[in-house]
């Protein structure tokens, strides 16, 4: 298969995915931040099913005791000592903790008299440290790719320019966070779900999980442009994809198999960071293969920008 010849369709479908993310990041509220980026107090509250507890119940009754501006999430079923629960997460401003107690106290009135476990979870979190959590975090994710540019770069000293191996690697690294942080944007606009210090954890594992599956190739290239040196330099990235995507394909797949079992029975306090990391390992195989090398053969070949009129 000629991959080079159709690198304009790849960059084409990679803007079709991206730009709906870009579009919602640029005219909704964008990504929406949970309560370690804007501070504030969050609680994991339980309810027997069967009761009458949902969204829109929980947000009247919250509203009717003063917390308007509360956040309500459910996460799902959960079953304790052989009963099954409605499990809820709740955000709101800092509480004491007599205002927190008199929260569930006045939850538990209304939707499970008889119940003493409502309460699973409480944390609380300061502007301050939400502020730091959020500068920390970029500071992280540029220190990322300036090692991992470096990295490269040095690495592949052996053939011609190593220097784009490390740029392209680092455009492929930005157009799985791309397709990331635009599909949660999109999610948060439309389901309200949020973004904490889970969802950094996992891009910056995507960000390493996509700079991995690009050397894979990328090496698989430098053997083959010392060993080919005659050929032209887009045959030489067709034969090193083709020589490595049966292996990329599977590493994927089973990793896939994996986060599939862990989001069916690994609970709903790591679901976002599964989602991300599901979303990661797909953008990520695609990448090694559709952006990171033919971001090498249109640079080889000057066309880089130029790519839709572009040939082989």
């Amino acid at each position: 298969m000629n991959f080079a010849q159709r690198r304009p369709w790849f960059f084409l479908l990679s803007a079709l995915v991206i730009l709906p993310g870009v579009i919602c990041l640029i005219l909704s509220p964008g990504l929406k931040p949970g309560i370690d980026f804007t501070g504030g107090s969050s609680l994991t509250v339980q309810f027997p099913e069967g009761s009458k507890a949902n969204q829109e119940s929980i947000r009247l009754e919250l509203s009717e005791t003063g917390y308007n501006d509360a956040k309500i999430q459910n996460i799902g079923k959960v079953t304790s000592n052989g009963e099954r629960y409605e499990t809820f997460f709740l955000r709101t401003k800092n509480l004491t903790e007599e205002q927190k107690d008199s929260l569930v106290d006045s939850l538990n009135r209304v939707f499970a008299p008889d119940s003493e476990d409502t309460l699973l979870s409480f944390d609380m979190v300061s502007a301050v440290v939400a502020e730091e959590t959020v500068i920390n975090a970029l500071w992280a994710v540029l220190a990322a790719a300036v090692g991992i540019f470096f990295y490269i770069w040095w690495a592949f000293r052996n053939v011609p320019s190593p220097f784009r191996y490390g740029l392209a690697a680092i455009a492929a690294l930005l157009h799985d966070a791309f397709i990331v942080v635009g599909i949660f944007s999109i999610l948060g606009y439309l389901f309200e779900i949020e973004v904490n210090t889970m969802f950094l954890i996992a891009l910056l594992t995507v960000i390493g999980y996509s700079v991995n599956d690009t050397i894979v190739v990328f090496d698989k290239i430098r053997e083959n442009v010392l060993l080919y040196a005659n050929r032209p330099f887009y045959e030489v990235v067709n034969l090193s994809i083709s020589e490595t995507i049966g292996r990329s394909l599977n590493t994927s797949f089973t990793l896939l198999v994996t986060l599939l079992a862990l989001l069916m029975f690994g609970g709903a306090t790591i679901r976002e960071f599964l989602y991300v990391l599901l979303i990661g390992v797909l953008a990520g195989t695609y990448s090694s293969i559709a952006i990171a090398t033919q971001v090498l053969v249109s640079w080889e070949q000057k066309m880089l920008g130029r790519f839709v009129n572009s040939k082989s």
